[in-house]
């Protein structure tokens, strides 16, 4: 991953997307940054690429913390077909 002029909240989500898991940034950090991350997409045990969170802490200093955190979520109660006109 090449990231250029990136914030950590895109960083995050990125995460988020590829561990199928909601990663909130809470960092405080505020600017854009230039990064490159190389890792194992694949986790396979015999790679001498890390995985992404090893990546994430080793190359670029953050750490990923498991935690519960209240997330915002959106309730549908009911769904109905638009009438004619």
């Amino acid at each position: 991953l090449s990231a250029t002029a990136t914030s950590m909240s895109l960083l995050a989500g990125y995460v988020g997307n590829r561990l199928g898991r909601l990663v909130l940034d809470q960092t405080g950090l505020t600017g854009a940054y230039d990064f490159t991350l190389d890792w194992a997409p694949d986790e396979s045990p015999d790679s001498s690429t890390p995985s992404l969170a090893t990546a994430i802490r080793e190359q670029l200093g953050l750490k990923l913390d498991s935690r519960k955190a209240p997330v915002e979520v959106l309730v549908i109660d009911r769904l109905n077909r638009p009438t004619e006109n």
